[in-house]
């Protein structure tokens, strides 16, 4: 299969891109690093970027910010930020995407755990997350070719320690149970699925 991981550089993009390669023709991408470079918050660049890679069978997305910061001094500039990044670009991936992978491909994006386990300071990133899991069950009853999709919804995962103290009670997830969990989709039969990883 010809892989296709946006994000690969980062704390879940490694582990996921260690998972599958091997057996597969892997495809790296990011805003700096990786085999092409691309900028999800621009449609133009997406466009771009699927016309240089060719068609492809799974694309992985793993990538995408959100504002992080207490609601009472959030701005409309701050959250819409994280909307057209995370929320905006994971989409537009598949939107613009949808039109260059191969029958019976996949996508799979990342959402997280806020969507419906809240923290302090988590309300941007916790309606991001819930946009993008109502998207992907959206989107699995209206793409064509047999296309699948799924998103991968983590806790706070054992590799971001500096995060542990924003989620206080909350027991990190392992990385090997969220690659396999992208293995899971990626390779499997699933769609429309929310695969969440507590």
């Amino acid at each position: 299969m010809k892989i296709i991981i946006i994000g690969a550089s980062g704390t879940i993009g490694k582990k996921v891109t260690e998972a599958l390669q091997g057996n597969h023709e892997i495809i790296t991408a990011g805003s700096k690093s990786g085999d092409f470079q691309l900028d999800i918050n621009s449609p133009e660049s997406i466009e771009a970027f699927y016309k240089q890679v060719g068609s492809f069978d799974a694309l992985v997305s793993t990538t995408g910010s959100g504002h992080f910061g207490p609601l009472t001094s959030t701005t409309p500039a701050d959250f819409k930020k994280g909307i057209e990044s995370k929320l905006l670009g994971q989409v537009n991936l598949v939107l613009i995407g949808q039109h260059y992978i191969n029958t019976k491909g996949s996508f799979t994006l990342t959402s997280g755990i806020l969507s419906e386990d809240p923290v302090i300071n988590g309300a941007n990133l916790g309606t991001i997350n819930g946009g993008l899991n109502a998207f992907v069950l959206a989107a699995s009853i209206e793409l064509e070719k047999g296309i699948r999709i799924n998103a991968i919804s983590p806790g706070v995962v054992e590799d971001s320690p500096g995060y542990f103290e924003y989620f206080p009670g909350h027991i990190p997830v392992t990385m090997d149970k969220v690659a396999n969990a992208y293995v899971k989709s990626v390779l499997g039969a699933v769609t429309g699925q929310v695969i969440r990883i507590f």
